[in-house]
């Protein structure tokens, strides 16, 4: 166990410290060990070393325990009967896992990632819908008219060009420039390419990934916000929000041109949760 010292200093290890009430404490890296497993090291290895009991501590009780190194939990295991090296690899050929606020980093990138990737279907099938519309109105035009004149008199409704609603929609769509249609085209595949870019480099946490998506948001938020000047709906009030969220976010959590303290600081904060130091911060002490 980890000393009260170290428990008072917040270094205790994922799951050993409870939330608030109201104010629920998330432990992503018990998040990561419960979808991936934990990551243990050495357990292939024939001979557990003094200099090892970071990583692993062999008692004499005929099994080891094995510390995760991404949740800190310790597994009991008993030793490989077929070991495939002989010692632990130096420090320099192990990578360790993400842990503490750049694991929750990542994440919320990737669910911002997941969204993004959401939008450019959505975009990529209204360009694509475009492009096909605008090549074959001449054919469809002539098919809808002909179609809404056979519903609206078998209603005993007006034929031609009467009608409202979505069906005066259709008609203006039809009344458009073909020129019109290709520039909206384009604009929504270009939409659709911007948010796929940003999915996949928020994805793998590149950090032009974050400053692109929060000037492509921010812009966005101009004709959302106008949008709710008229007609106000569910929708446009949860896009906004999600949209206004992942600024907040970007902004301050990711310390975006240079708030509080910018990239040096989310640097430092990186190597305080993450690497070697953080491991043996939150160590317990070996027994005689």
């Amino acid at each position: 166990m980890v000393g009260q010292q170290e428990v008072e200093r917040g270094h205790a290890p994922p799951g050993t410290e409870r939330g608030k009430r109201m104010r629920p404490k998330f432990h992503y890296e018990l998040i990561g060990c419960g979808l991936g497993g934990h990551e243990l090291l050495g357990t292939d290895v024939a001979t557990i070393r003094p200099i090892d009991d970071l990583l692993v501590r062999e008692p004499g009780d005929g099994l080891r325990w094995y510390r995760c190194v991404r949740c800190d939990a310790w597994v009991p295991l008993a030793p490989p009967l077929a070991p495939t090296r002989e010692h632990l690899p130096d420090r320099s050929e192990i990578t360790l896992p993400l842990r503490g606020r750049p694991l929750r980093d990542r994440y919320v990138l990737r669910l911002i990632a997941l969204d993004r990737l959401v939008h450019f279907v959505v975009l990529g099938v209204l360009a694509l819908a475009v492009f096909l519309f605008a090549a074959n109105r001449a054919a469809l035009s002539h098919t809808f008219y002909q179609i809404l004149d056979a519903v609206q008199g078998g209603v005993g409704g007006p034929n031609g060009q009467a009608g409202g609603g979505i069906l005066q929609e259709l008609r203006r769509a039809f009344a458009t420039k073909p020129s019109t249609l290709l520039l909206v085209g384009l604009v929504l595949a270009g939409y659709a390419v911007l948010e796929a870019v940003e999915a996949v480099g928020l994805w793998f946490a590149h950090r032009w990934a974050e400053y692109l998506t929060f000037i492509a948001t921010t812009l966005l938020l101009i004709p959302e916000i106008y949008e709710l000047t008229g007609r106000i709906t569910a929708t446009k009030i949860i896009t906004l929000v999600i949209n206004l969220a992942v600024v907040g976010y970007l902004l301050f959590a990711k310390r975006l041109f240079g708030l509080r303290g910018g990239g040096r600081a989310e640097a430092a904060e990186r190597a305080h949760d993450t690497g070697w130091q953080a491991l043996e911060r939150t160590s317990p002490p070996a027994r005689a």
